[in-house]
């Protein structure tokens, strides 16, 4: 195998994959180390333009711009697996440069693409639609595979480019059947280029293994995330409340940095034919009404994982980050439900940064510059490509594996890790609303209430760490603080030993809402929409937002007891520290209910109550 090319030991900071879609002015995009030259390294960089259609119809013609690595040794006497990656939302082929670098290196086929309608690559943004954007990977798994009608030297595919004859060629796809140009492929990428993977395998059984990072498993909870009348995994029957900041900013950015064009559209809003006709309408809706249309919600759950992973059988190790308000814990969790359900081979890890916090974790992975023998996440994600690609009899680590930021170790981060072979992990603690404090014994629950106002439109109420934006201008924009008569809290005692959190909590609440109960009859517009959260509290009175999480809920029916599932987090409250619950009537991060409310939460029952997953 090819000597790994050497890079410089200093960390720079990871892109986050789709936290680079933010406004260019607002959110600086660090350069990834560009291709090495061909002479010094065991591989060569070719830029092609590929021709894929897609359409449910296959109508549809775009050009996809690529760069190719090849490792020297590679050729019809040694045909080694392949790789494919793409960009985040916003990005472009160049992203992935450090990472093809890499795998080439290792001996694999590298494909590094701009996704369609980014970095130069044709044809609208259709947020991973599995019949564009996983058609179009599926044409470039074609080519992979050998096919010599889909490469190009030229943007307008008259100079044919030769077929390729490096990759390890398979006699049978996932499904048992013969395909033609069947690469052994595996694909790699996070954010947009995570959902684009579940969207290829789900088109095409000849993928054979994934890798989706920090991705979503529905769009609609993603956008509008709704925490309580789950039908299925993260899928609500009511929608959600408009994640204001990441909803708008990814729109613009896709404004911004789109490349190609919808020439259907009927839009003349600037940019908006850069996407397929229903996002800026969506956005338009969510901004005035704060949820979407039917309509417009069956859109984006069509273009979900969650609507089609019942076809998607290519082994994923799914990868999810703990510091991530755009694509929560949940996400991958609902996707890895589904698919350990169903049978097709799955493994989950929850590393640290996400959307929210694209820092570098010593010993753990680094897009500029993998190394899978001094990084443990670069490690499994080489071990799964080395077993399901090669053949190779390598482990691929424990079924579920957790960052625990208040492990201290040197080197790789292995220790930092909990693990386990089975997912969900702990044991349920339940406190009790008691009052005003959280109580852990049916035996000290006592009567009592507390009251509080929404504010009509659907006005914020909280001042909670501003997604996207907070870690970028710090300050006020970081701190977390309610108008006074705007929520309920209960705290429980000073913890007298650590207690470690890793898993999704659950509030079972009943309130009273008089004028929901009038109002809701009119459907989402008149339903009582709240915001819980959880506190750490130090002994000193300062309290901190776990994770950055807040939990909307656009509750259906305020007469029945109803339950939100709260975003999972992995946490330790330190001895000596509270566990705070705040119910709120808004979030700056949020559009709210659109109607007033007095909403009352009364205690001295047992069904009041928070439900933690706690390991250790």
């Amino acid at each position: 195998m090819p000597a790994r090319p050497h890079r410089p030991s200093h960390h720079r900071t990871r892109t986050s994959l789709a936290t680079t879609t933010a406004l260019a002015a607002v959110l600086a995009v660090p350069a990834l180390a560009g291709p090495a030259a061909a002479s010094a390294a065991p591989y060569t960089v070719t830029t092609l333009h590929l021709a894929v259609t897609v359409g449910a119809a296959g109508t549809t013609t775009c050009d996809v711009v690529a760069d190719l690595y090849v490792p020297t040794d590679a050729g019809p006497a040694h045909r080694v697996p392949a790789v494919l990656m793409t960009n985040g939302f916003g990005g472009s082929k160049d992203d992935q440069a450090a990472m093809a670098e890499s795998f080439a290196a290792h001996d694999y086929v590298a494909l590094s693409y701009s996704g369609l309608g980014f970095g130069g690559s044709t044809c609208p943004i259709s947020m991973d639609d599995p019949d564009v954007d996983g058609r179009a990977a599926s044409d470039l798994v074609s080519y992979l595979g050998g096919a010599d009608d889909i490469a190009f030297t030229d943007a307008g595919h008259t100079h044919a480019a030769a077929p390729l004859d490096a990759v390890t060629l398979d006699p049978t796809a996932l499904d048992g059947k013969e395909h033609a140009h069947d690469p052994r492929v595996g694909m790699l990428g996070g954010s947009y280029a995570g959902a684009v993977q579940l969207a290829a395998a789900a088109v095409d059984p000849r993928i054979d293994a994934l890798v989706p990072m920090i991705t979503w498993n529905d769009l609609s909870y993603a956008l509008f995330p709704n925490s309580t009348a789950q039908t299925s995994g993260v899928t609500t029957s009511t929608p959600g409340a408009m994640k204001l900041h990441w909803t708008l900013g990814l729109g613009l950015a896709g404004m911004v940095t789109g490349t190609g064009k919808d020439d259907t559209s009927l839009l003349t809003s600037p940019g908006c034919d850069r996407f397929i006709q229903v996002v800026c309408p969506t956005l338009l809706t969510g901004v005035v009404q704060g949820y979407p249309t039917t309509t417009q919600r069956a859109a984006l759950e069509r273009v979900s994982p969650a609507s089609y992973l019942a076809k998607v059988k290519a082994p994923t190790l799914l990868i999810q980050g703990e510091h991530d308000t755009l694509f929560n814990l949940n996400q991958a969790a609902a996707t890895y439900a589904t698919l350990h359900a169903q049978g097709t081979p799955v493994q989950m890890i929850w590393q640290q940064p996400g959307h929210s916090d694209a820092s570098v974790v010593p010993g753990d992975w680094d897009s500029s510059a993998l190394d899978p023998q001094t990084q443990y996440l670069t490690g499994r994600v080489f071990d799964w490509f080395a077993h399901y690609l090669r053949g190779d009899d390598v482990s691929t680590g424990p079924t579920f594996a957790y960052f625990r930021d208040w492990v201290h170790y040197t080197g790789i981060s292995t220790p930092a890790y909990g693990t386990s072979d089975t997912f969900p992990v702990g044991t349920a603690k339940r406190y009790y609303l008691s009052s005003s404090q959280l109580v852990s014994g049916t035996g000290d629950v006592v009567k009592g209430a507390q009251s509080f106002v929404t504010a009509a439109g659907g006005l914020p109420t909280s001042v909670d760490p501003l997604d996207v934006f907070g870690d970028l201008v710090g300050g006020p924009a970081k701190a977390e603080a309610d108008l006074p008569g705007t929520t309920a809290q209960w705290s429980s005692g000073a913890l007298g030993s650590a207690l470690d959190v890793a898993g999704s909590p659950s509030l079972h609440l009943t309130v009273s809402a008089p004028a929901s109960v009038a109002t809701q009859g009119l459907g989402p517009s008149g339903q009582l929409v709240l915001f819980a959260k959880l506190l750490d509290v130090a002994p000193d009175g300062t309290s901190t937002l776990v994770a950055n999480q807040v939990a909307p809920a656009r509750v259906p029916d305020v007469t029945k007891p109803f339950t939100v599932t709260l975003p999972a987090v992995v946490h330790r409250f330190e001895a000596g520290h509270q566990l705070r619950l705040v119910v709120a009537a808004g979030s700056a991060n949020y559009r709210g209910g659109l109607f007033a409310n007095l909403v009352t939460v009364r205690t001295g029952s047992t069904s009041q109550s928070l439900t933690l997953p706690v390991v250790g």
